[in-house]
Formats: C-alpha cells, structure tokens, sequence
C-alpha cells in the first residue's frame, strides 16, 4: 500500500492492489483499441459490432473499469472522503467525457460518442456516492440494476412503438431501458452498468470490513508498473487513442496508403 502525506492534509492511502487491477484494464484496452484501429483503417478487418470474439472482450473491460471505480469509491467512503474532494474528481472525469465527445464527433461525426464509459461513470459515480450508506442492500440492488434492461426491454416489447421509441430516442437511452441499441462508438448507460459499480462498492467495503490484507498486500515489480498505470488512468485513457491513431497514421503515409 502506497500513500501520500502533505502538511496540513488527512492521509488518503492508495492500495496498489486496486490501482494494479484498474491498470490491467488499461493495458487490456489498448490491445482491444489497437485491433480496432487496425480495422478502421482497413489494414485487419474485423466485426467489433456483431463477434463475439470483440463484444464479449468489451464487456469484460468495461466491467473491470466499473467494478474498479465501484472499489475505489469504497475506499474513499471508508476513509472519510468530504463532498468536496469527491466533487473535484468528479469534474475532471466530467470534462474529460465532455472532451471525448468533441473528439469522438470529429472523427465519427455519424456515430460520436454522446454517452460512453466517462459519461457513465460521471452519473454513475453519484448515484454509488449517494447509496453508498446502504450496506448488503448494494448487492441486491447490482443484481437489480443488471436484470432490468432485459426486464424493460420485454415489457417495451408489448407496450407499444410510443413508448419503445421514447425509450430508444437519445434523450433517454442513456438509461439503457431500450429495445434497440444506438448507433454510437461507445456506449455504456447506466443500466445495467450501475449494476457493477455498486458490486464493487460492495465488495469494496466488504474487504475491508473482512479481508483488508488482501487489499494492502505487496506486489512485485509487474504489479507496481501495473499500478502506477492504473493511478493515471483518466489521462491515460485521453491520450492512448490519439497517440496510436496519430502513429499508424505515421506509418501509412510512409507506406504511401
């Protein structure tokens, strides 16, 4: 476990083990956007919207960056963390969807991302901070969350095209209660996702009421590049995609393509 101490400031520890798995899902993610930049410059076609291979890949990553975000909340909680400090983190993950919005609809100004995994976290983020009092309820209520998209999507099924096209429409599809999914590049709204994130609040608190040396126990030197990694995920996340995309596109002017 790793901490940071400044004069005058309360002690917020960090525990590498969660930062080391938020990394793993980083470094999974690049490897999913390189193949999927691969394809969309022709080079290796692949189908990222209909394989199995690609979309099973996706859920699992977004699962590891929300169930992560659900532990890390966790902690802060436990640890006491005020309003105000949440409220900062809050913004910078705000302004960094914001952005991935405006880059996104430049270069996919058809299919831009209007509600991705930053949009999701940013909304998804209060409503855990808001529950996060509700103890053992929070497992109950994951499963809840990730049931209802099938349960309203039956229901939307018979309940006629006003309502299903309501549901459907951008104004509201970010809920995720749909019957058809948009047509955007990334798309994570907040059912059944703020099903994850509070099972990692629960299983957040759960470790450190029961198991908190699993949380603090050393890693080697894989470990902590991992987590170094995973300690600068936001920035991470803005810059890899424009970094690999501007390098291929080094490469295929000096091919000539």
């Amino acid at each position: 476990m790793s901490s940071t101490l400044l004069p005058g400031k309360p002690r917020f520890p960090r525990y590498d083990v969660v930062d080391a798995l938020r990394g793993a899902a980083m470094i999974w993610m690049t490897v999913f956007h390189f193949c999927f930049d691969l394809s969309h410059m022709g080079w290796w076609r692949q189908d990222f919207l209909g394989d199995p291979l690609w979309t099973r890949q996706r859920v699992v990553i977004v699962s590891l960056f929300l169930f992560c975000a659900g532990l890390g909340q966790s902690i802060a909680y436990v640890q006491g963390q005020s309003w105000a400090r949440f409220g900062r983190r809050w913004l910078q993950i705000a302004l960094a969807a914001l952005l991935v919005s405006a880059g996104s609809w430049l270069m996919f100004p058809q299919s831009f991302i209007y509600f991705g995994v930053l949009h999701g976290i940013a909304v998804m983020l209060v409503i855990v901070r808001l529950t996060a009092g509700w103890g053992c309820w929070l497992w109950f209520a994951g499963a809840l969350a990730m049931a209802l998209p099938w349960l309203a999507n039956g229901w939307l099924s018979g309940a006629g095209s006003d309502w299903a096209s309501a549901m459907n429409g951008r104004v509201l599809n970010w809920l995720g209660l749909i019957t058809v999914k948009p047509y955007t590049e990334d798309y994570v709204p907040v059912f059944p996702w703020l099903g994850v994130m509070w099972w990692g609040m629960a299983g957040g608190q759960w470790l450190q009421r029961n198991r908190a040396g699993w949380l603090s126990r050393p890693l080697g030197r894989t470990g902590r590049c991992m987590a170094l990694l995973g300690r600068w995920s936001l920035s991470y996340y803005l810059l890899h995609q424009p970094v690999m995309l501007a390098v291929l596109a080094a490469v295929a002017w000096g091919l000539g393509r």
